[in-house]
């Protein structure tokens, strides 16, 4: 029998804010983290906005001799890994440090980290490349130094699965779990590509929104006007824990992993199958996997990227749920915070998990102008309080790689 996974812990950094608090406090407010790039001179591109995360101090949550040697998603991953383990009240040590594990993971890695030290080459030599810039450059040591500062010594892997990283690292942490390979998952997203070549690349793809002049109102989901995704940064990290022994320690516990499902659409590099087929197979696995009624299920946190894609979700969302689909609560959190890219689906995960916990769906801001095509209840601009049971998070990535991870409110 799989053991049941609840989550005990929150962190994150996102464009909203430093902390679960901070971010949550924004989101229910329907405020925007997205502004004009700070990060480098953007005045030759085609874009110049996007979702800074604002006033992070790395020397805060990381010790300061340690600093130089990660890069900016490693910082995030080790500061929202500190946050949700200090929320958790769960301490690793030699008792069951053995038993923990990690699984961080990150769409693009190390990118500030590669830009600068080819400059560095090319102007320097390659005498001047620093020794640190591999393990500031591979995905993997997110969760590596993760491991290593809190001393955890059960699993210590990483996916790299484009935007569907974060949910795709929650759902295997909880596996992990449910199968009796660890106990206690330090499980997440987390990614920083605000840079010449990450904007660059994106805007060559023709992905980004170029809404420059109003950069508070660039990221639409499911606006009839949508132009594009705004590139955001940041990191959600939950503590995922066996049931039974969380409630052994008296933890909180925010909700239940209900249900996991991932798959595949085969269909293209960038874009989603046009139907929603796989999008739709997707959640009908992590509802199967989860033995979870559609009945019971009210909100989603959708994809919600403000691109074309949204109404290929929105059709894939009426597929697995057909008349009932109408009566959902769908927001993307997206609209506030840009899109996160592999730490969106951690981020999201949060969102998703909170609305549970304080019975409040977050609201899809900027939406102005219906679009046929999109015709679900997306809580336009403005939170609503509700009790919620059952919140599905979705995430779809480049490679037609699909994640969606279920929540419920724990029962004992």
């Amino acid at each position: 029998m799989k053991r049941r996974v609840v989550v005990t812990g929150l962190g994150m950094i996102s464009p909203l804010g430093i902390g679960v608090e901070e971010n949550w406090g924004a989101v229910c407010q329907g405020k925007s983290g997205v502004g004009y790039i700070t990060k480098f001179n953007a005045e030759n591109f085609p874009v110049k906005i996007a979702g800074e995360v604002k006033g992070f101090d790395p020397g805060a949550h990381v010790e300061h001799k340690e600093i130089k040697k990660m890069d900016v998603f490693i910082h995030y991953a080790v500061a929202c890994s500190r946050m949700a383990l200090t929320d958790a009240g769960f301490e690793i040590n030699e008792s069951n440090a053995e038993r923990v594990g990690v699984l961080i993971g990150v769409g693009l890695g190390g990118l500030p980290a590669l830009e600068k030290n080819f400059h560095i080459y090319l102007e320097r030599g390659v005498k001047k490349i620093t020794p640190f810039f591999i393990p500031m450059l591979i995905a993997n040591m997110a969760s590596g130094q993760v491991s290593i500062t809190f001393g955890a010594r059960g699993p210590n892997t990483c996916v790299v699965t484009a935007c569907a990283t974060g949910t795709h690292a929650i759902g295997d942490a909880a596996k992990l779990i449910q199968y009796g390979e660890a106990d206690v998952m330090i499980a997440g997203g987390t990614e920083s590509v605000i840079t010449e070549l990450g904007i660059g690349g994106f805007s060559a793809a023709k992905a980004l929104s170029t809404r420059n002049d109003d950069p508070r109102g660039a990221s639409r989901p499911f606006d009839r006007d949508r132009d594009g995704f705004v590139m955001g940064e940041g990191c959600g990290v939950l503590v995922l824990e066996e049931l039974d022994a969380a409630r052994k320690r008296g933890a909180k516990i925010y909700a239940e992993v209900g249900g996991y499902g991932l798959n595949s659409d085969a269909h293209h590099i960038t874009a989603t199958s046009p139907d929603g087929e796989g999008a739709a197979r997707c959640m009908e696995l992590a509802l199967k996997n989860g033995n979870i009624a559609k009945e019971d299920v009210e909100y989603v946190n959708a994809h919600g990227t403000s691109t074309i894609a949204d109404a290929t979700e929105t059709m894939a969302i009426k597929k697995v749920f057909g008349d009932r689909a109408k009566k959902l609560w769908v927001s993307s959190t997206k609209s506030m915070t840009g899109h996160l890219l592999g730490a969106a689906g951690g981020v999201e995960a949060i969102f998703a998990i909170l609305a549970i916990d304080r019975g409040v769906i977050p609201p899809t801001i900027n939406y102005c102008n219906p679009d046929p095509m999109c015709d679900l209840d997306y809580v336009p601009n403005q939170a609503r309080e509700k009790n919620v049971k059952v919140a599905m998070s979705n995430s779809f990535g480049f490679g037609g790689t699909n994640g969606v991870i279920i929540f419920k409110k724990a029962t004992f």
